[in-house]
């Protein structure tokens, strides 16, 4: 089986989330599907529809949190450095437009492009894997060429 690269602060919030389904959602959904059932009849009974709804992605969502769980191949980016590589935080200037962006690479599990955490396939991390400071990058995303300049690397 396959490993899944994670930070330590993803593997952190995937634990949280799965203790959180657990210890609260699912205990609130089996209350729902309970109270429900005591309307009367199921065939026309929205409200145990819903919850059962619920029940099904609370339960999906648990196996898949513990799929990746025990795949996680947690990385301690804190002791990494050097070039780009899983884990670095990186600031880039858009070439074109001289817009500043700041993205960490991190694992598919926990990427999230909204909050700057950047999946390591998408096309931008696998350009810049290997880079340093003062490097430049041409990228072919969906939205067309882009280049970026390399200009800070951490690892955090």
């Amino acid at each position: 089986m396959e490993k899944i690269p994670m930070t330590r602060a993803g593997h952190t919030a995937l634990d949280k989330e799965l203790k959180e389904l657990k210890s609260v959602e699912r205990p609130a959904v089996i209350k729902a599907i309970a109270e429900a059932r005591e309307h009367g009849d199921l065939s026309e009974n929205a409200e145990y529809h819903a919850a059962r709804e619920r029940q099904s992605f609370v339960e999906g969502r648990i196996k898949e949190i513990e799929a990746i769980l025990s795949r996680a191949d947690v990385i301690d980016t804190s002791k990494l450095s050097g070039a780009i590589k899983f884990g670095a935080t990186v600031t880039l200037v858009d070439e074109d437009s001289d817009e500043e962006k700041t993205y960490q690479i991190v694992g598919e599990a926990e990427a999230d492009i909204e909050r700057g955490l950047l999946n390591i396939r998408s096309p931008l991390a696998r350009a810049l894997i290997g880079k340093d400071a003062g490097d430049s990058v041409e990228v072919r995303t969906p939205g067309g060429d882009k280049s970026y300049e390399v200009v800070s690397i951490q690892y955090i």
